[in-house]
């Protein structure tokens, strides 16, 4: 990841890897799944919880991510190696369907405990998004860069703010059948990013040659 240059096209595609590692798409149907137990006001309080907890922790991955890099001796390519690994265990799951997910998901006596984990983390704040925080965090080297994720990541969290303050409303109007499908999708396209992040990693750590992976 290149933030040397700032320009549309940078801005674009970070813009695009944090809505896909911090967006509401992924935690979507968990999070129905996990609070349909609890009544809507306490449903909206679990959202603004979890995006608040995702929000703080993609902060604090960009401000140590390069320091933790550095500390543990862990290249930037393998960061991208793990994060596609485990971001492929999560999509191939989307992908097959959410029937398990639906079966075993009984809400907990706890619903503070529920918006931290797994809403806040992996679902909402997911590997992508980690991923794409700690190789960024090594990659800036100017104030401006910095700022420049800075904000996105908190317009991406206002964003999911707003969707999930008004959970109650938007949970009206989905089709059950069409958020299955939807999730279906979602999750193919999801494990085509996970691959192609564990080709980028593969070719940051120079196992394949650039041109490889073109192909």
């Amino acid at each position: 990841m290149d933030l040397s240059v700032i320009n549309l096209e940078t801005v674009a595609t970070l813009l695009l890897l944090l809505l896909i590692g911090m967006g509401p798409k992924i935690a979507l149907v968990p999070f129905l799944e996990k609070t349909k137990k609890f009544p809507p006001e306490q449903q909206i309080a679990i959202g603004r919880r979890m995006v608040i907890t995702a929000v703080v922790a993609a902060l604090a991955v960009f401000v140590t991510g390069g320091l933790l890099l550095s500390l543990l001796h862990i290249t930037t390519g393998a960061v991208a190696v793990a994060g596609g690994i485990i971001l492929a265990l999560i999509a191939v799951k989307m992908a097959l369907g959410s029937e398990e997910v639906v079966e075993h998901l009984d809400a907990p006596a706890d619903p503070d405990k529920l918006a931290v984990y797994p809403l806040a983390v992996p679902y909402l704040f997911n590997p992508v998004g980690i991923t794409v925080l700690i190789i960024a965090s090594e990659s800036v080297h100017t104030v401006g860069s910095a700022v420049l994720v800075l904000v996105l990541v908190l317009a991406v969290g206002a964003f999911d703010y707003l969707i999930f303050s008004n959970i109650d409303k938007i949970a009206k109007r989905i089709n059950p059948t069409s958020l299955i499908v939807s999730e279906i999708v979602f999750g193919v396209l999801l494990t085509a990013v996970a691959v192609q992040l564990f080709v980028f990693g593969l070719r940051l750590l120079g196992i394949i040659e650039p041109g490889a992976a073109a192909h």
